[in-house]
């Protein structure tokens, strides 16, 4: 049997939000387009190109910054290091020349407002988060290319069969919750098992330092967030809250970066209120960012970016967990729990709901939390599991389309629950445990099948048809 090898850096990616299906997914899409014209020795032959997006990419692609992925993406630009200040005027100048550079060097033909057409009536069969690329030669023909963007950033190409990735042989291959313990069994902790299999793409010296430089940038969006105010883009008029819940919060105690902050929030107690409000407050900033188009790490997903980092921030904050023999192994587990629900369910709210994003990340940072706090391998997966089972069936709903309400308070939400599962999970004896974190991601698909498209992403149920804003305000 073939495992598929995801690596961490594969369910953490570094990025520009809102959204890692909708905006990271076609942008890599994008650059994945120009590239193959450039391999193939046409780029310089096209005359003009356009684009298509189907389903839940038509129908929430102007909310999610769909239109400005692929525009930057086919331009050259690269989600990882284009400065997210510089988004706005390239936009402007797209739109007033009606031209864009392929990969930043051949200028060709393209008006965004007639050659981005948004199909939201029309769906392709592999997934509803499909795009295709249309390129016309100089001598008239036509070449087509399409893309699904599959959650997480994950991109597959219409045209090819394998991956790359399932080709490389792990020495623990995992696919199921029940393979890892096996593994395990070894008296190898899950980050243990990790590492290893991370060893079959790089040195572990370069590993460990690209899951630091992942958590900085967590850090950085963090922060950053926590000190911008103003109103998010899109016609919402959502207030951005991190930044005075943290002044109101630090009651003055002064700071001057990242490390002073952490100390100024520590010396503020560990009373109960005060350790949940700075959780919310550390998501809140966040999704503040991504909702405004700023630098973060899919963790599984743009959407829910939060989570992770804001468990992890109060591990670092109120359970002395600030270094990086802890940091590490946290983001190790969440990314192996992470890709076991990728391999068995999806983590694509266009198939599965919020309970693909929400609740894997949930159930990633409670087992992450769990491993450093001392737990054994079966309370790391427990904790996911419980995690998971309390976002079962959890809509996605966005009103206008925009990964804003409520998706930026339901960050909150699953970061509490995840710290709620892993103190739950640490006081329990898992051997005994009912329900297993395979049944639960088993279950989580039944649900995602059974689930009414309009609550997959569309804006076309729930709160995004109740609360009485329409698309053209947005």
């Amino acid at each position: 049997m073939a495992h598929e090898a995801i690596s961490v850096f594969d369910m953490f990616k570094i990025g520009v939000g809102p959204s890692s299906s909708h905006t990271l997914g076609p942008w890599r899409a994008a650059q994945l387009f120009a590239e193959s014209l450039d391999s193939r020795g046409i780029l310089y032959q096209v005359s003009s190109v356009s684009v298509l997006l189907y389903g839940s990419l038509a129908k929430t692609g102007k909310g999610h910054g769909t239109d400005i992925a692929v525009q930057l993406g086919m331009s050259g630009a690269d989600p990882v290091t284009f400065p997210v200040d510089q988004i706005t005027a390239k936009m402007q100048d797209i739109g007033q020349m009606k031209k864009i550079l392929l990969k930043g060097i051949h200028e060709v033909d393209f008006d965004p407002h007639e050659d981005l057409e948004y199909l939201v009536n029309e769906s392709l069969p592999f997934h509803p988060n499909a795009l295709t690329f249309l390129a016309v030669l100089h001598h008239g023909e036509n070449i087509a290319a399409t893309y699904y963007s599959v959650g997480g950033g994950f991109v597959v190409d219409e045209t090819v069969t394998g991956s790359s990735q399932s080709q490389v042989q792990l020495p623990f291959p995992v696919d199921t919750a029940d393979e890892l313990l096996h593994w395990c069994m070894n008296g190898l902790s899950i980050s243990e098992v990790v590492l290893e299999n991370e060893a079959a793409w790089r040195p572990e010296s370069e590993t460990k330092a690209g899951v630091l430089h992942i958590w900085q940038t967590m850090k950085d969006c963090m922060y950053r967030g926590c000190h911008e105010r103003g109103e998010l883009p899109g016609g919402l008029h959502v207030k951005r809250r991190a930044a005075d819940l943290n002044k109101k919060l630090l009651a003055g105690r002064p700071y001057h970066d990242y490390e002073s902050w952490v100390q100024a929030i520590r010396a503020g107690g560990s009373d109960f209120k005060y350790i949940l409000d700075w959780v919310s407050c550390f998501a809140l900033a966040v999704n503040e960012e991504n909702a405004s188009f700023g630098r973060v790490v899919t963790a599984p997903t743009n959407g829910a970016a939060g989570v992770v980092p804001a468990v992890l921030q109060y591990f670092v904050c109120f359970c002395d967990g600030l270094s990086d023999e802890k940091i590490i192994p946290f983001i190790l587990t969440s990314s192996e729990v992470g890709s076991i629900f990728k391999k068995g369910a999806t983590i694509s709210a266009a198939m599965g709901g919020c309970q693909a994003e929400i609740g894997v990340s949930s159930a990633m940072a409670a087992a992450g939390l769990t491993e450093v706090m001392g737990g054994t391998q079966r309370q790391a997966l427990m904790a996911a599991e419980i995690a998971m089972e309390h976002h079962l069936g959890l809509t996605c709903d966005p009103i206008g389309g925009l990964v804003q309400i409520p998706c930026i308070e339901r960050n909150t939400m699953g970061a509490i629950k995840a710290i709620t599962a892993s103190q739950l999970a640490l006081q329990s004896a898992p051997d005994f445990a009912r329900v297993s974190l395979d049944a639960v991601i088993k279950t989580m698909w039944d649900t995602a099948l059974d689930m009414n498209s309009k609550y997959k992403e569309t804006s076309d149920g729930g709160l995004a048809v109740n609360i009485p804003i329409s698309l053209s305000e947005c």
